[in-house]
């Protein structure tokens, strides 16, 4: 593998870390509605778990409601019953025979620093991800000055190189992390 590529290469995967993060941050809980909120839930429908998705349409017409339109009426009772069920969310939905209505509860001082600690375990595991590329391409640089297909300048410019990545994409989580807890913590 070329020097450039190993800058390349822990580059990718520091994007993916990134995406890690956001995917990850999307599904902490705020005091606002969002149709996300229901994306890991299953739902029992035509002898098959379905993602909800893939049964009903999801919105959010106010702050504190996400409302779910099932594309088939008798779905109905079952994505009742899956959002039911999934105790980590605690939601309780009504429905009308033909749309189904989460009313989200307004967090607690409490629940919100909790949330927000989870925010910082996620931030956490990011960073760790961000070191174990960066030592990986580390290991391959070193390996290559050894084999002397790198001289030693070449070596100490790519090590600052992938250093000051790794900075940058630090700070990407940092700012994206202070947005979330901001929006986490305001009532």
């Amino acid at each position: 593998m070329s020097p450039s590529q190993v800058i390349d290469d822990a580059k990718s995967k520091f994007e993916a870390a990134i995406a890690r993060f956001d995917e990850e941050a999307k599904k902490l809980r705020t005091g606002r509605a969002h149709p996300s909120m229901l994306d890991g839930i299953s739902v029992e429908a035509y002898g098959q778990q379905m993602p909800m998705i893939q049964v009903a349409t999801v919105t959010t017409p106010e702050a504190q409601l996400i409302q779910v339109s099932p594309f088939d009426p008798n779905n109905l009772q079952a994505i009742v019953e899956a959002i039911r069920s999934d105790q980590s969310l605690g939601f309780n939905p009504t429905d009308d025979g033909r749309i189904i209505r989460v009313p989200i509860p307004p967090l607690t001082e409490e629940r919100r620093k909790e949330i927000a600690k989870q925010l910082g375990a996620k931030v956490e595991d990011a960073n760790i991800s961000f070191r174990n590329s960066r030592h990986d391409a580390l290991k391959t640089l070193d390996q290559a000055k050894k084999d002397k297909d790198i001289s030693d300048d070449e070596h100490n410019r790519l090590s600052k190189q992938l250093d000051q990545l790794v900075s940058e994409y630090k700070s990407k989580v940092e700012v994206a992390a202070r947005a979330k807890e901001q929006e986490i913590l305001t009532i």
